[in-house]
């Protein structure tokens, strides 16, 4: 799940959701299957030990996509989670508790569905602890767990509360009614991804053939492709061919990643 960004303060920052650092034990295999897989590629591509080797420490320039990439991945499986919270916080205050009490009955209720360490867990085993031990508001706790996910459906429904509760509006319909506008949209964000994710595997596979038909080359006609390593033409093919794969890869990952 990666370490905590913690900031001080009376109540204390979890999570900034749009910074992931990676634990030690996801930096070791991160690492360690990272620099094999570049010193392999380098490998194939040039038939050079020495560079293969020394290659491997670019995957230190790829620390910091993939921390992007794992931050939306938690960013994702939060929503997903918040959206279980809302139909928990709904029945409580159909049930005539107060947000207060809903939001501690939600961590709960909840414990049934997800592990302690998952991030909607954290978030409300926090939020509990402020408002039991430090008396904190609601307000201010689903303010700065809005604040924190950067997530438009956390903000839409901490905005509608807020003004609810400003304004002195049915606060059991108007949360019911919220909730299930959120999950119907959550439930529409999921299914696009669901279907988006045949073609994202689809483009991965065609962006790995290159690197397939090289290695197969390698095995079954090394003669016919030696002069692409003992020639300066032929390094100098590769090395373009080696950059056109990264930034092939490097495209349709950007062109199959949908921003909802």
């Amino acid at each position: 799940m990666g370490e905590p960004v913690k900031k001080p303060g009376k109540s204390q920052m979890i999570y900034d959701y749009s910074i992931y650092e990676l634990s030690q034990k996801e930096k070791t295999a991160f690492y360690l299957v990272g620099y094999c897989c570049i010193a392999l590629t380098v490998f194939l591509f040039y038939h050079s030990l020495i560079l293969s080797v020394a290659s491997g420490v670019l995957i230190k320039f790829v620390q910091p996509f993939y921390e992007k990439f794992m931050a939306r991945k938690r960013m994702q499986e939060l929503e997903l989670q918040f959206k279980d919270m809302l139909y928990c916080i709904s029945a409580s205050v159909a049930a005539g508790r107060q947000m207060q009490e809903a939001l501690v009955e939600a961590e709960e209720n909840m414990s049934v569905m997800y592990d302690a360490g998952k991030p909607i867990m954290v978030e409300l085993s926090h939020m509990r602890k402020c408002i039991l031990e430090n008396n904190e508001s609601d307000k201010t706790l689903l303010e700065d767990f809005a604040r924190r996910t950067k997530s438009e459906d956390v903000n839409n429904f901490v905005q509608v509360y807020v003004t609810c509760r400003s304004m002195g509006g049915d606060l059991e319909k108007i949360i019911a009614r919220t909730s299930t506008i959120l999950t119907d949209k959550m439930n529409i964000e999921r299914e696009i991804r669901a279907l988006t994710a045949q073609k994202k595997l689809e483009g991965r596979i065609i962006a790995l053939m290159p690197l397939a038909m090289l290695l197969s080359l390698n095995i079954v006609s090394q003669t016919y492709i030696s002069p692409l390593y003992t020639t300066l033409t032929g390094r100098l093919v590769m090395t373009g061919c080696l950059a056109m794969a990264v930034y092939g890869i490097w495209l349709m990952e950007k062109f199959s990643t949908i921003e909802l």
